[in-house]
């Protein structure tokens, strides 16, 4: 018999296994392990992300995994958006990720003022530049221009998104290096991180390997959910289709009451069942995992009416009330205090915990941004 769930029932369980609910993750790493990577276009939401879901705090625990210890990697991947993840997960993402290699596009390549030859000669030059040494985004553009003797590429590679450097981390030719006097530094991965192999895995290893983590954080889910928050729904079909035909041993269909079909990891289907909302109520900080893992268009999840307050625009994602593991309102971090703007009404005695809770981490945060 197919197991049933209610929402609430999915939204808790994911909040427990994303550490948001329960006991905390041991350290950054591991939490971006389970994560499946921490977005940090926004550095402040990252690091409040991650304290939120930390058993432990440590000040400076993130960049010492970046910069010291080399366990963690900064890069674009999911979506083409920044994001930590673990330095020896990366080569499975950039594997997974290659499958679709969006700069090929006359589209793409016209968007951005580029031929397929000029954007061919960025990938060829690019790993020869990065030498030794991380380069900032200025030195990275000299020592390009140098290899290609193509002045034109100039402009292009300044852009201020980095479009034309996009396909070399998906790639794994390029990821950030230590910040150098406030400045973005690049590096190739090869040489920066230790737990660089010496071949990636294979494509279709990977992808299973992403897929499963992936249920396993944000699931249960449907492959194109996973594709949404992989590739922004746009993978190819035949390759998703062979990914999930390959993970189909390890996963079973589940039911909702309003009739959607999603798959769960076998393994997780009898803490499911068992899982019960207890009418908790959590923040979560802008572009947090929880919410970038689904559709925004996931009604149980976002009210529709609350959409455009949570998904704004620019891709800009609000921080969140949460209760239940629904969005019930939204928050923005003030002088250190938490200022909560509700669309339902929750329990007040564990919003006040909430904001407690997120407060107690704003504070050193502030402290940060005024010294």
């Amino acid at each position: 018999m197919t197991l049933s769930l209610t929402w609430p029932q999915i939204l808790t369980w994911r909040l427990s296994r994303q550490f948001v609910a329960g006991p905390g993750g041991a350290g950054a790493v591991a939490i971006a392990r389970r994560l499946c990577g921490v977005q940090t276009q926004v550095a402040s939401s990252a690091q409040l992300a991650v304290a939120l879901r930390s058993a432990r705090q440590a000040a400076g625990e993130i960049d010492a995994a970046l910069w010291e210890h080399r366990t963690l990697a900064k890069t674009w991947v999911m979506r083409g958006t920044l994001h930590l993840v673990p330095a020896d997960e990366l080569p499975a993402y950039c594997s997974a990720l290659s499958t679709l290699r969006f700069w090929e596009k006359g589209s793409w390549q016209r968007g951005h003022g580029v031929t397929a030859a000029e954007i061919d000669a960025v990938i060829d030059a690019v790993p020869q530049a990065l030498g030794e040494h991380p380069l900032t985004r200025e030195e990275l553009v000299d020592a390009v221009v140098e290899v290609t003797g193509d002045a034109h590429l100039r402009e292009a590679l300044t852009s201020g998104w980095g479009a034309l450097l996009k396909p070399l981390s998906r790639l794994g030719e390029l990821c950030y290096g230590p910040p150098r006097d406030g400045r973005v530094t690049f590096t190739a991965p090869r040489r920066w991180l230790p737990a660089w192999p010496a071949e990636p895995p294979p494509q279709e290893e990977a992808g299973v390997a992403l897929a499963r983590a992936f249920l396993g954080a944000h699931g249960p889910a449907t492959p194109e959910m996973f594709d949404a928050w992989l590739f922004g729904g746009v993978a190819r079909k035949a390759v998703l289709r062979a990914w999930f035909r390959d993970l189909a041993p390890e996963v079973t269909e589940v039911t909702t009451a309003d009739g959607h079909t999603l798959l769960a990891l076998t393994e997780h289907l009898d803490d499911l069942a068992a899982t019960r909302p207890g009418g908790e109520v959590h923040l979560l900080p802008g572009f947090d995992p929880y919410i970038l893992g689904a559709p925004r268009s996931l009604e149980p999840l976002v009210p529709a009416e609350a959409k455009a307050r949570v998904s704004r625009q620019a891709g800009w994602i609000s921080p969140v009330v949460l209760h239940d593991g629904r969005v019930a309102g939204v928050w923005e971090p003030k002088d250190g205090r938490a200022v909560v703007e509700l669309f339902e009404p929750v329990p007040q005695a564990a919003l006040d915990a909430a904001v407690a809770r997120v407060e107690a981490l704003l504070a050193p945060q502030s402290r940060g941004s005024e010294s």
